[in-house]
This record gives C-alpha cells, sequence and structure tokens, in this order.
C-alpha cells in the first residue's frame, strides 16, 4: 500500500512576503506602478499593487503587528481599508464581502451573516454597537 502525498494549497489570503499594508485613500487610482498604502504603526506599509483590487472586490492583508485588514477599491477609483476580522462570528472575512451603498454610505457586507460595515468609519449599519477598525490609506 503506498501513501500519497498531501500538498497544502496556497493561503490566498495572506499577501507575498514583499507586498506591504495600505489605509483609506480618495485618491482615484491611476497606472500600473500605483501601490496601496495603510497607515500602521505610524508609518504607511505599502500593502498590494493598485491593479491587485478589482473594483467592488476585497484583497486581505497581514500588518506588521500581525493584525489583518481588508483592502477595497470602489468603482469611483478610491481605496479603504477596514479590520478583516467580523465582529459578529469571530471570523477573518471582511475581504471576501461584497461592497454596496445605502444613501451615500459606502459599505461592505459580511459574507457569513451579511451586517454591513461602513468603509469610512467602521460603524456596522445594523447594529450601533458593533464596528470594525478603519485604516487611513491611499494610492501612490
Amino acid at each position: 500500500m503506498t501513501t500519497a502525498s498531501m500538498t497544502q494549497a496556497p493561503d490566498r489570503t495572506a499577501p507575498e512576503p514583499s507586498a506591504p499594508t495600505a489605509p483609506h485613500s480618495s485618491a482615484t487610482v491611476t497606472g500600473t506602478a500605483s501601490r496601496v498604502q495603510i497607515r500602521a504603526g505610524g508609518q504607511w506599509v505599502a500593502v498590494c499593487g493598485a491593479d491587485d483590487l478589482i473594483p467592488g472586490r476585497g484583497v486581505a492583508v497581514v500588518l506588521p503587528d500581525g493584525s489583518q485588514a481588508a483592502v477595497f477599491r470602489d468603482r469611483g477609483g478610491r481605496t479603504y481599508a477596514v479590520g478583516n476580522r467580523d465582529p459578529f462570528t469571530g471570523a477573518y472575512v471582511l475581504s471576501r464581502g461584497l461592497l454596496g451603498s445605502a444613501g451615500e454610505t459606502l459599505f461592505v457586507a459580511s459574507p457569513l451573516l451579511k451586517q454591513r460595515f461602513d468603509l469610512t468609519t467602521g460603524q456596522c449599519l445594523d447594529d450601533p454597537e458593533k464596528a470594525v477598525p478603519v485604516h487611513p490609506c491611499r494610492t501612490v
């Protein structure tokens, strides 16, 4: 009897080792060399290339302190970064959520229980007792 070797699938939620972190920005994405940066630990840290962000979809990044952020780009090219941990379930899944809007408020809806979090304040639109951290970000 032979034993098949198992290979572990690559972790798609963590950034490449060379990818730094980025915060929220109203700057519009232009060009292929643009990088998204998040303000973390008192400094700007590059987390991904602007071209890595598909409008309306998120990317999970690991910050220098080991915490996770969910980085998004809206259809207007503006970037946002919030904590990736869903405060209702404890799962690190907000980067997999969908972007939407309620009036003028842009939000990410958790893929698990569908609570909506304002991308500029982190406040839960469905339960004012809950919020996620917001990280300043920019595209340079």
